[in-house]
């Protein structure tokens, strides 16, 4: 094995992440979720079996892990449990690797135990912040007002400056997603909390 590496919300496709990890002779150490959604944690069995890499998730979400197929399931789909989680991350730990560094940043609202990644001047914003939207807050654990207020005060202060990773769709910053998310425009939004 060569160089060490980390996957984020392995949601599906083990097979085709497990070769891109032979083809770049890398070494999966760890495996994080930025919270518990099958969606997001359908193929950490996969890699951990195949690599033995450590999987990584808020506390508050670990139970999740292992519940994964029954979620897809409850949406007419598929996905393997999750093995459970080998270490717990909580707000502003961090996770260093072949020379990078995450700092977990604590984010609920669309699950208990949502996190983002900051990583120098990239947001890894799993399913807290999308281009133009936010994660649903429709579901069990979910809240409306803990995903805004999560925005608000945990990623929107990072700067405008910062590219956003969303776990679904295309990237973007938190400066246009400032003056372009409906979310974040709308009456009242600026007051939750």
């Amino acid at each position: 094995p060569g160089r060490d590496a980390l996957v984020i919300d392995p949601g599906d496709d083990g097979e085709r992440i497990l070769e891109r990890i032979h083809e770049n002779n890398l070494s999966l150490k760890y495996i994080l979720n930025t919270h518990g959604h099958f969606d997001h944690v359908g193929a950490n069995r996969k890699l951990k079996e195949a690599t033995g890499a450590d999987i990584l998730i808020h506390e508050k979400d670990a139970p999740l892990l292992t519940i994964a197929g029954e979620q897809a399931r409850s949406f007419g789909l598929t996905a393997d449990d999750s093995p459970p989680a080998d270490r717990f991350l909580n707000h502003r730990d961090r996770i260093e690797l072949g020379g990078i560094c995450l700092q977990v940043i604590a984010t609920p609202g669309h699950s208990g135990g949502g996190i983002c990644l900051l990583m120098e001047d990239l947001l890894f914003t799993g399913d807290t912040l999308f281009a133009g939207s936010i994660g649903r807050t429709d579901l069990p654990g979910s809240s409306f007002r803990q995903i805004m207020v999560s925005i608000q005060e945990m990623i929107l202060p990072l700067g405008d400056h910062l590219k956003i990773y969303p776990g679904h769709g295309p990237g973007s910053t938190i400066g246009k997603e400032k003056r372009t998310n409906p979310f974040l425009l709308s009456p009242g939004s600026r007051e939750i909390g």
